[in-house]
């Protein structure tokens, strides 16, 4: 690629990629990809079909081959290639996944996986893009226990690493649910402005968030979209109860029929699909005593729904899993994460479908997932199946809103 051309683009680079949300979201909102890094060659196969295959989002570099990368493997390998990139990218997207901060599971300050910052870190010094967008769980707002850091925020010691390397920050924690994503799903967003850029570096990233809420309404509005768009609004096409036959990808298995369009979003969801069978909406095989559980919890929690099992159907049931939450279809999800047994289908007795997981997070009906559907014991910590890669995404829908802000930015 010309240096001149490259110069002149709107250029990206998607750190932490995973299954290609934040790249869709770029990807609408008008920015053009150079490439994207992603350890799990599962969540890669979903990127590579939809974004580099199908989209030809990226333009991709000669020097680095086009699959699954390590983070520090390509630090280590391609620095001299890195820094030629200086003055020539706009921005940096994605955040490290930091488990050790989750909420949704034991915080663990010490886990080897938050070190993922510090080559976040490296590699915005080698590049040195003009912008950086750097997202994280809610936890990431919490103070240190332990260590040197005691008592200091996560947040604030990248925000410090971020500004000595010559940016001007600010982080606020956003739910996604503000913008049409029908889940309520607060995430930490930073933004960085390079401090030689413009004048008003700060002014501009202290405006960006403004930017987010005030356009939203509009942006949504084009689209037909609104704010208040609930689970029952994003999947009742979705229901087993539509009718079933056998699964494209899964011999064995069950696959929902779509019944008609019921709203706006899920005909924005279902824009140009042609197909009777949605992808990846396999319905899972419970046992059928696990099914009439399901319904008598339903019924049973009907007036408290999206909170966790109370003390009482517990004990009836002796149910010892550590989080069930039956949904509620006239309000937005709580948070999905990456385990789809946390949670009972509203109306249905069942767990979601991939596809429903998808639609929660406002990904169309047209990006198809690879890989296996889930896994379990060991292979947790090495396989990032379908459901996990979904709850490990940011929404497409946010994503596309926050690069129309960054755009205006430039």
């Amino acid at each position: 690629m010309a240096t001149n051309t490259m110069a002149s683009k709107k250029l990206y680079i998607d750190l932490f990629a995973g299954c290609g949300g934040l790249s869709l979201g770029l990807h609408n909102a008008g920015w053009e990809g150079l490439f994207a890094i992603e350890k799990s060659p599962d969540a890669f196969k979903t990127l590579e079909f939809n974004l580099i295959n199908k989209k030809k989002h990226f333009d991709w570099p000669d020097w680095l081959p086009q699959q699954n990368h390590e983070i520090n493997s390509v630090l280590d390998t391609y620095v001299e290639n890195l820094k030629s990139l200086r003055g020539k990218i706009s921005l940096i997207a994605g955040g490290p996944p930091c488990q050790g901060f989750s909420m949704a599971g034991r915080r663990d300050e010490t886990d080897q996986r938050n070190d993922l910052i510090n080559s976040y870190i490296k590699f915005v010094e080698y590049v040195q893009p003009k912008m950086i967008f750097f997202e994280n769980v809610k936890g990431f707002t919490m103070e240190f226990k332990k260590n040197k850091e005691k008592g200091i925020a996560y947040s604030s010691v990248v925000t410090k690493k971020l500004q000595d390397l010559g940016y001007f920050v600010k982080g606020m924690l956003v739910n996604f649910g503000e913008y049409g994503v029908p889940q309520k799903r607060t995430r930490f967003i930073l933004i960085g402005i390079k401090n030689n850029m413009v004048d008003s570096s700060q002014e501009l990233v202290d405006n960006f968030f403004t930017s987010l809420s005030a356009n939203s309404f509009s942006f949504l509005k084009r689209k037909g979209l609104s704010k208040d768009t609930t689970l029952e609004d994003a999947i009742s096409d979705l229901l087993k109860s539509n009718g079933t036959k056998e699964s494209p990808d899964t011999s064995s298995f069950q696959a929902g029929i779509y019944s008609s369009n019921k709203t706006n979003y899920q005909a924005y969801m279902r824009k140009n699909i042609r197909k009777e069978i949605a992808d990846s909406h396999r319905f899972p095989k419970h046992l059928q005593s696990t099914s009439d559980r399901f319904k008598v919890i339903l019924e049973l929690s009907n007036n408290r729904r999206n909170l966790d099992l109370s003390k009482d159907i517990r004990e009836r049931y002796n149910l010892k899993k550590h989080t069930i939450i039956p949904l509620c279809g006239s309000s937005k999800s709580p948070t999905i994460t990456t385990l789809p047994d946390d949670y009972i289908h509203y109306l249905e007795p069942r767990i979601l479908t991939v596809r429903e997981y998808a639609r929660i997070q406002s990904f169309p009906d047209w990006y198809e997932f690879k890989g296996k559907y889930t896994t379990g014991g060991k292979r947790r910590t090495q396989e990032v199946p379908r459901y996990t890669q979904i709850g490990n995404a940011i929404p497409p829908l946010f994503a596309e809103q926050s690069g129309l802000i960054l755009k205006s930015l430039l």
